[in-house]
């Protein structure tokens, strides 16, 4: 984990903000102000107010959230600052205005971005151009002006840009040459509404060329002229290539060879390169490469280089357009006219190629020293080309000191010298060396920096009051030294009109008594042959009474514990003095933790709780005073207390980064996150929650830095953890084969990234042309540490080689093949092998091999010599030439033994003598079966067998075994069905006994033998027949255990699948268990017709464990085993039991009794008027005179959807039983026990039986019941 700048204060001048999008000096394409030592839209746009990814998620952010963090610094007062510029010790000399204070948490913290943006504004306050407010009178000041060499596109309208400022609005005029340019005069030129920037427009036709000269722009108004640069207005060019037929050029091999590439002269210069007519690149290397020149040196030419031809392409920039220039064709002479392939890898290439080697001499630049000037903050490229063979080595060095490694790069693979930003310390001795291994030479370079004009100090804009003194300067070095020129309004001050305030003294101008009249603007001018810088400075004289700039009663938040500075901008003349005071106090604010600079601003040196409050700046001077307030709020800091941690994951792991923050409550909080240093796209795989972010799946992309961000308005903390991602490796590159001989070749590689896994295996696969094209085979393997290694060749393949590397995460893609490389052939040195012969018929037999591969071929049109012949007879050898890899000899006896051999045969030769491998032709069906077959039974499931050995001239073939067939002919019990499916069992070899097995007891069989050869079975033995005795039976089927109730368990099971004999009974073990007390085991017997039996449970509370098997004469057999269910559970069994004690159940009591004497109020009404309503069940039964209820009144109220319940309780089993008691509420009293179901469910009924006249009608009993009417509402 790192930890990063940590926290932005609202700095020098509390919150900031960005310069406005749409301001002048940050419009796009526009040139920056000539008075301006810093572009502040190029600060910004290159991130220095903000990291870059935070600045490219600030875009994004809603208004008014981070960007008000720089507001405060555009208050800032610019007239004020260049007043007090003039005064020196006016700058502050300690550290920046965004220093921490002493606070041991934030130590190890970097300055935030948001204090570097208050610094460089506090920068700017103090290097900017004198700046009056514009409501004021003031002269005209340059604001925008384009490049002093200003080269346009053609096809284009030309635009020159001057742009000025003033009190009143300045008028422009231009010269062209110095000559006044009459703009009325030419129809396409015009210049553009409040602004001096000309536009001259070609659409209605014209040439731009005749608009090329030296222009200058004039910005004046009553109180003086301002000057532009002198901009040197050129066309862009860009011409044609001069047609040109280029013969061949001829060369030796190994001769050194220049390709000039003459571009025609354009304007820019053209950017040049090299290709073939083809526009394929040219690959370059130290030995072929391209010239500053554009020129193409070859330091000594191969054969190979006549592969391609040479073109010289030029690409303009403003056309972008490339021009080709016809291409070179190269002939080169050599001693070796065949361009193997080999012998570029060749470790001494030139001599295997008859290449004379000669020490190295220099191509460019010529001879043994040189010379070159650089101006001052140019590039400085020396550059070397050397001819040799070996091609030379070139190293680069500096007499009397070391290369500035700071700003020295070498390029073009090493035969050029770049330093950047070339200082007068840069200058001195610098030589190349060349070296091969047959010499050395060097070549020496005498550098001299020049220098163009540069600021020491440039004249600012002067505001004085009247009567005050003042002072301009003009201060510029050079080499040579340049020369200074004051101009006034833009006249030579020689020839102005006199002053007798102004007094020149070289590069100053100095003012005293100033007075009205002296207002103007005045030029400084310095200059030597390398250039001129042109700077224009004002002189103001006002009168004016002290003004604050800034809006009133700001609120400034900062944070706790940094260094703040609070600005107050005003402006007067003369320059008013400032004095701060805090919440109303009489004492002026300077010393301790404040401090007080002479431009107005306070600084408080370390922010604490105590200084929060409201400031207050008074400015006064001879005229008045101003005063302005600012109100103070300080903020706790925002810190990560639990920053994300670096962490090493797997591809497909889950990886978490925590990041938990504590912040100021006032303040929003924001925790965004970035990886590599760019806002991170939370994406499906990936959540994001308060303090954290969880990654799914990991993948290879995910591996980068990640930044937890967490910013306030006011501040930010930073907190950087590196996920690391095991992935495979990268590819290993660039293959050569070096070492080339017969049987061996070296292939050396350049590993690829191990992505953060160690390589530890390398594999090494060939591919060849000739058998298998494209498939491609393992080589070899080697340990990770090594990229170089010896491979073991056959002859007469064409390999090409690849390699694989391996970590623990997986295989990397395979390389990209080497070059190939051929062996040279020889006769075969091995011969086929898995030699075999068999017959697929009875008459013949069929030799098959594994045919040889590529590497064994050892060369062109691979063959076998096929032989055989009968095994002990003597008889000649037949052969026969086979391409393919088996030949079928017919026309054979019945399984005889054969000879055979398989030979290699190429164009070379044949391979060594092969072995003699015995083979048989083919299998006949055996013509005897086994006799005398004797059965003894062992067991009731298993028999031993015994019969006679057949003779071997009835097997016609190989013995594979004998085997017995049988089926289960019937079961000694009656009725019991048994399947007839026939079963084997076989014995391989030539054996006279064996077991069969797994036989079923009490049953009839029959058995059968045969014996099984190659071919298949010969002919059935007679039948025989056997009898199985009785055995055990299997286990009980579908034993269920049952618990109806608390008193009894009940037992149920049927009979065995498999008696294996007469059943004679049953056999039960059970015993009680308590936890880990168990009881005295019971065991009953039953008969065998009895499949049902009841247990008394000896209490409630204990479980039962039972056994039960069946039992035959043989004995008893595999017992099945259940257990009870729990009872239920006691504590809830006694809440229940309590039931009749709650408040809620006595009360369901005495609404069910109201219920019924309402009902009886009811029956009693309807009956005294006489009606008759003959009661029916749901069922919709007739009520008869049958009907016992009717004969005496009587009817029940009950519910049919919960009849089951009625008088009865379910068991385990789903039975229903009778219960003791129908309808007495006894049962749910205080003194009676409660009727429960197995899981404690409460369990009864309310039968209510009234006398009753019968009544008419087809109303349901239900319609008038009590009960019904509560199970409604339930």
């Amino acid at each position: 984990m790192r930890r990063l700048a940590a926290r932005g204060a609202a700095g020098d001048a509390g919150e900031v903000a960005p310069p406005a999008a749409d301001s002048t000096d940050c419009a796009p394409g526009r040139s920056p102000s000539p008075c301006r030592l810093i572009d502040l839209c190029a600060i910004w746009d290159a991130g220095v107010f903000l990291p870059a990814a935070v600045a490219a998620a600030w875009k994004g952010a809603p208004s008014g959230v981070p960007r008000r963090r720089l507001n405060e610094a555009e208050t800032l007062s610019s007239v004020q600052k260049a007043q007090l510029q003039r005064l020196e010790a006016a700058r502050p000399r300690g550290p920046g205005s965004g220093d921490r204070g002493p606070v041991p948490r934030m130590a190890r913290q970097q300055p935030p971005p948001w204090v570097h943006a208050a610094i460089l504004f506090s920068l700017l306050s103090l290097s900017t151009a004198i700046e009056i407010p514009m409501d004021l009178s003031q002269p005209p000041t340059i604001t925008k002006q384009s490049v002093k060499d200003h080269i346009v596109d053609p096809r284009d309208n030309i635009l020159i840009e001057c742009e000025a400022k003033g009190n009143p609005a300045p008028s422009f005029h231009w010269t062209r040459n110095s000559r006044f340019f009459n703009i009325a005069k030419d129809p396409r030129v015009s210049m553009r509404r409040r602004s001096g920037t000309l536009v001259i427009d070609f659409r209605s036709g014209g040439r731009p060329e005749e608009y090329e000269g030296e222009y200058q722009c004039f910005a004046r108004n009553k109180f003086g002229t301002a000057l532009s640069n002198r901009i040197r207005l050129q066309v862009s060019k860009s011409p044609l290539w001069p047609k040109e037929n280029l013969d061949p050029v001829v060369v030796q091999e190994g001769a050194p060879l220049t390709l000039q590439c003459n571009p025609p002269p354009g304007l820019p210069s053209p950017v040049i390169f090299w290709m073939s007519s083809s526009m394929e690149p040219i690959t370059q290397d130290k030995r072929v490469s391209q010239g500053h020149n554009g020129d193409l040196y070859f330091s000594n030419v191969m054969l190979q280089d006549m592969q391609t031809d040479y073109s010289c392409n030029a690409r303009f920039h403003f056309t972008h357009t490339i021009q080709q220039k016809n291409p070179f064709n190269l002939k080169v002479l050599t001693n070796h006219p065949y361009n193997d392939s080999s012998l570029r890898n060749h470790p001494d290439m030139y001599s295997a190629r008859g290449v004379a080697e000669r020490t190295p001499s220099f191509m460019y630049p010529q001879g043994t020293a040189s010379s070159q000037m650089v101006l001052r903050g140019m590039d400085l490229l020396l550059e070397c080309i050397a001819s040799g063979v070996p091609t030379p080595d070139i190293a680069w060095y500096k007499k009397g000191g070391d290369l500035p490694s700071d700003k020295a790069k070498l390029e073009n693979f090493n035969k050029a010298l770049r330093i950047t930003n070339v200082s007068e310390e840069d200058s001195g001795e610098y030589f190349c060396l060349a070296s091969n291994k047959m010499g050395s030479i060097r070549h020496t370079i005498s550098v001299r920096v020049k220098a163009a004009p540069y600021w020491l100090d440039e004249p600012k804009n002067l505001i004085l009051a009247p009567g005050e003194d003042g002072r301009l300067v003009c201060r510029a070095n050079g080499n040579p030294k340049p020369t200074v020129q004051w101009m006034v309004n833009g006249e030579p001050l020689q020839s102005a009109p006199p002053n007798p305030n102004r007094e020149v003294a070289g590069d100053t101008i100095i003012f005293r008594d100033t007075q009205i009249s002296s207002r103007a603007v005045y030029q400084c001018n310095t200059s030597n042959e390398h250039g001129y810088l042109l700077a224009n400075a004002f002189v103001s004289v006002l009168d004016v009474p002290p003004r604050m700039l800034s809006p009133r009663n700001q609120l400034i938040r900062v944070i706790l514990y940094n260094r703040t500075r609070l600005d107050c901008p005003f402006f007067g003349s003369p320059i008013p003095t400032l004095r701060w005071f805090k919440n109303g106090q009489g004492s002026n604010l300077d010393g301790g933790n404040y401090h007080v600079y002479e431009n107005g601003s306070l600084e408080i040196k370390m922010i604490r709780k105590e200084d929060q409050g409201i400031y207050t700046c008074v400015a006064t001077n001879i005229l008045g005073k101003a005063e302005n307030q600012v109100r103070l709020e300080v903020k706790d800091p925002t810190r990560i207390y639990r920053m994300p941690e670096d962490q090493v994951a797997q591809r497909g792991t889950t990886v978490q980064l925590e990041c938990r923050v504590k912040h100021d409550p006032s303040l929003k909080l924001t925790v965004s996150w970035l990886k590599d240093d760019e806002p991170l796209y939370i994406g499906n795989r990936m959540k994001k929650e308060e303090d954290s972010l969880t990654i799914f799946g990991v993948a290879e992309r995910d591996q980068g830095s990640y930044t937890c961000v967490a910013s306030t308005e006011l501040d930010q903390d930073l907190a950087k953890a590196y996920l690391t991602v095991l992935g495979r490796p990268d590819r290993p590159r660039d293959l050569e084969l070096t070492d080339l001989a017969e049987r061996s070749v070296r292939l050396t590689w350049i590993p690829g990234d191990d992505n953060n896994s160690p390589i530890t295996d390398y594999v090494v696969q060939f591919e060849e042309d000739q058998f298998q094209p494209g498939v491609w085979h393992d080589h070899s393997k080697f340990p990770g540490s090594v990229n170089s290694a010896v491979l073991q060749l056959s002859p007469y393949v064409n390999y090409q080689f690849r390699v694989i590397a391996i970590n623990e995460v997986g295989s990397s893609h395979p390389s990209l093949p080497s070059e190939r490389y051929r062996t040279s052939g020889a006769p075969p040195e091995s011969n086929p092998s898995d030699v075999k012969g068999e017959g697929t018929r009875k008459n013949n037999m069929e030799i098959t091999w594994t045919p040889m591969n590529a590497t064994s071929a050892f060369g062109p049109n691979l063959r076998y010599i096929v032989k055989w012949r009968r095994r002990e007879t003597r008889e000649t050898w037949n052969n026969v030439t086979v391409w393919g890899s088996r030949y079928v000899v017919g026309q054979t006896p019945v399984y005889v033994p054969y000879e055979i051999r398989v030979q290699a045969e190429n164009d070379f030769g044949k391979g060594p003598e092969p072995d003699t491998v015995i083979g048989y032709s083919g299998e006949d069906y055996p013509r005897a079966a086994p006799t005398d077959v004797k059965i003894r039974v062992l067991n009731s499931t298993a028999i031993s067998l015994q019969w006679n050995r057949v003779y071997s001239d009835t097997v016609q073939g190989q013995l594979r075994e004998y085997r017995a067939y049988y089926w289960r002919e019937s079961s000694l019990l009656k009725n019991l069905w048994v399947s007839q499916k026939r079963q084997q069992a076989g014995f391989p070899g030539d054996r006279l006994r064996g077991v069969v097995s797994r036989l079923f007891p009490y049953s009839n069989y029959k058995l059968e033998m045969v014996v099984v050869n190659g071919r298949g079975d010969g002919p059935r033995s007679e039948t025989k027949e056997f009898t199985t005795p009785e055995g055990v039976p299997s286990a009980p089927r579908r034993f269920r255990v049952r618990q109806p109730n608390l008193e009894t368990i009940n037992l149920e099971w049927d009979h065995p699948e498999h008696p294996n004999g007469i059943l004679i009974g049953y056999t039960l073990k059970y015993v009680a268990f308590n936890g880990t007390k168990v009881g005295k085991q019971i065991v009953e017997n039953f008969s065998p017709n009895q499949t049902k039996f009841t247990v008394q449970r000896a209490d409630p509370v204990s479980r039962y464990r039972f056994s039960l098997s069946a039992r035959t004469q043989v004995g008893s057999g595999e017992a099945v085993t259940e257990e009870s269910p729990a009872p239920p559970n006691e504590a809830y069994t006694n809440n229940q039991a309590d039931i009749a004690t709650q408040g809620w159940f006595i009360g369901l009591m005495c609404a069910i009794a109201l219920l019924v004497l309402i009902l009886l109020i009811v029956c009693f009404i309807k009956r005294s008027r006489g009606g008759k309503y003959p009661v029916r069940e749901k069922k919709d039964v007739p009520l008869g005179p049958e009907d016992p209820k009717e004969e005496d009144g009587s009817f029940d109220y009950s519910d049919e959807d919960n009849k089951p319940l009625q008088g009865s309780q379910t068991s385990l089993d789903g039975t229903i039983k009778q219960q003791e008691s129908d309808d007495s509420l006894v049962d749910y009293g205080e003194g009676g026990e409660g009727q429960f179901n197995e899981d404690g469910s409460f369990i009864g009924q309310y039968t209510v039986k009234k006398d009753k006249e019968e009544t008419e009608g087809n109303e349901s009993s239900e319609a008038t019941s009590p009960v019904n009417a509560i199970y409604s509402l339930a």
